[in-house]
């Protein structure tokens, strides 16, 4: 196996669990190596966004890796398989989880996860990554300005077992592993694709100023989003070069 779930580092609070991880990584912490907090004062999302998450409430952790066998080039690899994961775990609970690009989860129109994975490269290959997930499990009221939190508890209406998620995910995400480890890169593109959010369909989207309608067409090695507006013309693009409109 990739990943146990022997080695898990609980802490009552730090600032971040990425930045926790990463101080022992620096140190040779093992691959697998978790860290947990019940709550981080400096949450981090994508590009410097916060992760708001009441104490106690939250499934908050960092997760090492050091997926070796991966070129640099294919390190948005990490993205999805993490991604996939959580989609299978949540699964269990609810019907319509997506992903929403590059790594949000969804339920509907709500999102209930978000990931920040820190990737380190070595040579042609990839060394390590730091893969940080805060879900939300039984928090109820959220007041952060963000539009469309929502937990599981929310959705299900009784308390969930943050631990027993968090082994879920090990068990998930060491699967995917082995598939990576194996080269299934086909296996692994076609189940991201099917689990996207908006897959499917005209969509709005927001790039600057300016709106407009486009489908999903694929998504390119380096993790862009290839969109097709309704005039034909087909566009990439990187993480926070368009947003879609909720």
């Amino acid at each position: 196996m990739f990943l146990t779930d022997k080695n898990i580092i609980v802490l009552s609070e730090l600032d971040s669990t990425n930045n926790y991880a990463k101080q022992l990584l620096a140190q040779k912490a093992t691959q697998g190596t978790v860290v947990l907090a019940h709550y981080q004062h400096s949450g981090r999302g994508q590009v410097g966004n916060s992760w708001e998450s009441e104490r106690g409430k939250n499934l908050l952790f960092s997760l090492i890796l050091k997926p070796d066998f991966l070129i640099a080039a294919q390190q948005f690899y990490i993205s999805k398989i993490v991604s996939l994961a959580m989609v299978k775990v949540l699964s269990q609970y609810l019907k319509g989880v997506k992903i929403k690009w590059p790594n949000d989860i969804y339920v509907g129109e709500q999102k209930i996860a978000g990931m920040l994975i820190e990737n380190w490269v070595k040579g042609n290959n990839l060394e390590s990554s730091v893969v940080g997930v805060g879900l939300n499990v039984n928090q109820e009221k959220f007041l952060s300005d963000a539009p469309n939190p929502v937990s599981l508890k929310q959705l299900l209406n009784e308390e969930q077992d943050i631990t027993a998620i968090l082994k879920e995910f090990l068990l998930q995400m060491d699967e995917y592993l082995h598939i990576l480890n194996r080269g299934l890169f086909d296996e692994i593109d076609e189940a991201y694709c099917k689990n996207l959010f908006r897959n499917s369909g005209w969509h709005r989207y927001k790039k600057g100023a300016t709106e407009f309608e486009a489908k999903i067409t694929g998504i390119g090695s380096f993790g862009q989003l290839r969109l097709e507006k309704r005039d034909g013309t087909l566009s990439e693009f990187m993480f926070k070069e368009v947003e879609f409109v909720l």
